[in-house]
C-alpha cells in the first residue's frame, strides 16, 4: 500500500498470530531482494479494551517504532478491504496511545493524531527547558530547530529552498544526534505562504521517504507555533499532498490523505 508515496507491506497478523525476526522485516523490506516498503505494518488484536486493533510499524531497518502518518491512513483502508470491519471510524491502540482515523465518503482517509508535545522530555530530547526553538550543533553548523512529538519524534528546520536543502549530508547527522536519545526524523520545511508548505523528510530508520504523515502534522504544528502558519495547512510533498487541521494547545491534529492498496501477494521467508 501507499500513502502520496510513502509505501508500506502491510500483514494481517489479526486473523493469524505473526512473528517476524528483525532479518525478516529487513528482507521483506529490501527493494532488490524482497517486497520493498518504506515500512512494514502489521494488524493486530488489540490488548486496550477501548481499541478495534492494535497497530505495530517497523522500519526498513527492522526496528519499531511508535507512529506512523500515511500507514495509519492505509491501516484503516486495509482493515476495510480485508472485511475485517464495517465500521469507518475505528480506534486504534499503538505504541504511544490511541488513534481514531476515519474512511470519508470521497476516499480520503482523516485521522485524528492526538494532541502534539512540546516538552523536551516528551520528545525525547536533550535540553535544559523547553523552548519554541532550539540550537542544533551538526558538524560545524549551527541549525535553528523545533522539535515536536507526535507520537514520534522530529526535528523541524525552515529552509529557504528544499530542493537544495542539505538533507542527504544533515539528515543522518540529525537522526542520530546524541541530544535525540531515541533519534528522530528530520524535517526540511519550505514555506510558501500562511496556510502551504513544502516538505521534505529523512526519516528515523528509513532515510528519505516521498512522503511522512507525522512529519506534515509536525511540521506544521511547528510554523502555527512559530506565528508563521494559520490552520489549515496543505503540505507539499514529493509522493502528494496532506491536508492538516490544528487548533493550538491540546487541540488534535487532524491529517486528511489518500491511502491506496497497490498489489497483494505472497512472500516466502
Amino acid at each position: 500500500m501507499q500513502g502520496i508515496g510513502n509505501d508500506f507491506v502491510v500483514i494481517d497478523g489479526f486473523s493469524q498470530p505473526i512473528n517476524l525476526s528483525t532479518a525478516q522485516i529487513r528482507l521483506i523490506a529490501d527493494r532488490h531482494f524482497g517486497v520493498g516498503c518504506d515500512q512494514l505494518l502489521l494488524v493486530e488484536k488489540p490488548t486496550n479494551a477501548n481499541a478495534d486493533f492494535r497497530y505495530r510499524i517497523f522500519n526498513a531497518d527492522g526496528g519499531e517504532v511508535e507512529q506512523c502518518g500515511n500507514g495509519a491512513r492505509c491501516f484503516v483502508r486495509f482493515v476495510h478491504e480485508q472485511k475485517l470491519t464495517n465500521k469507518t471510524q475505528i480506534c486504534v491502540e499503538t505504541a504511544n496511545g490511541l488513534i481514531y482515523p476515519t474512511l470519508e465518503d470521497n476516499g480520503l482517509v482523516t485521522v485524528n493524531m492526538g494532541a502534539p508535545r512540546f516538552e523536551p522530555a516528551q520528545i525525547p530530547f536533550i535540553a535544559d527547558q523547553s523552548a519554541l526553538t532550539y540550537q542544533l550543533n551538526v558538524g560545524t553548523t549551527a541549525l535553528e530547530i523545533a522539535t515536536v512529538s507526535m507520537g514520534n519524534p522530529h526535528a523541524v528546520q525552515i529552509v529557504a529552498d528544499i530542493d537544495s536543502a542539505a538533507l542527504a549530508t544533515q539528515g543522518p547527522l540529525i537522526e542520530n544526534h546524541p541530544q535525540f536519545p531515541q533519534r528522530v526524523n528530520a524535517g526540511f520545511m519550505q514555506i510558501m505562504n500562511q496556510h502551504e508548505i513544502r516538505l521534505r523528510v529523512f526519516e528515523r530508520g528509513a532515510g528519505e521517504t516521498l512522503a511522512c504523515g507525522t512529519g506534515a502534522c509536525a511540521a506544521a504544528v511547528a510554523g502555527i507555533r512559530l506565528g508563521k502558519l494559520q490552520s489549515p495547512v496543505k503540505v507539499i510533498m514529493r509522493g502528494g499532498e496532506l491536508n492538516i487541521i490544528w487548533n493550538d494547545g491540546d487541540a488534535p491534529v487532524m491529517m486528511t490523505g489518500p491511502a491506496v492498496t497497490v498489489f497483494a501477494g505472497e512472500i516466502n521467508i
